[in-house]
């Protein structure tokens, strides 16, 4: 494990929020399924600038990958029985199937997307190169994907990657760290 994986799965051991999934992740159960994103990026900037381990973290992000079920009800079905089994978590669990991103995606942030194919393409779509990172147990070790890499992770940078998201999106968020997390080195739009 390298130098920059084994601080970031420091933080996440240490971490109250995230660390009850890898230790249980036989209990969620779904397919090419991944903790992703910003609960990640938000518990290593925490452990880095010595904030405590919940500080500013809204949900805990896990997605999966079942183009066998499309269906609303099904991702709804595995959302409750994840938070159920993990109830003594104090975050609200994000669970999507993304293998159906693109049947909502159009509604919600104004243009349609093609659907993915894999967890690890919708990864390269994440707002930010720090947050487009995920990371599971398989079998007795931790897999990582970061098609970016962790550079900008553990640099505390924040960059749009604008594969996807627009300004609006991305700016928000950056505003919204910013503010939680000074110390990070926002890099705007424009770059």
């Amino acid at each position: 494990m390298d130098d920059d994986l084994a601080t970031l799965m420091q933080a996440v051991s240490e971490s109250p929020l995230l660390s009850p999934f890898l230790e249980n992740w036989a209990v969620i159960d779904l397919p090419d399924c991944w903790l992703v994103a910003g609960a990640l990026a938000q518990t290593y900037w925490n452990s880095r600038f010595g904030r405590a381990p919940t500080h500013g973290i809204a949900d805990i992000d896990i997605v999966y990958f079942d183009a066998n079920d499309l269906s609303e009800w099904a991702e709804s079905r595995n959302a409750a029985r994840i938070r159920a089994a993990f109830s003594d978590v104090p975050a609200w669990i994000d669970v999507k199937n993304q293998a159906r991103v693109h049947l909502w995606y159009g509604d919600r942030f104004g243009f349609d997307i093609e659907p993915y194919e894999s967890v690890s393409e919708a990864i390269t779509t994440f707002p930010t190169t720090a947050t487009s990172i995920g990371i599971c147990r398989q079998n007795d070790r931790i897999a990582l994907d970061a098609p970016f890499g962790l550079t900008d992770l553990v640099d505390a940078v924040v960059r749009p990657n604008k594969t996807q998201v627009s300004r609006e999106v991305y700016e928000n968020k950056a505003e919204r760290w910013q503010a939680l997390w000074p110390e990070l080195t926002v890099i705007g739009w424009d770059g």
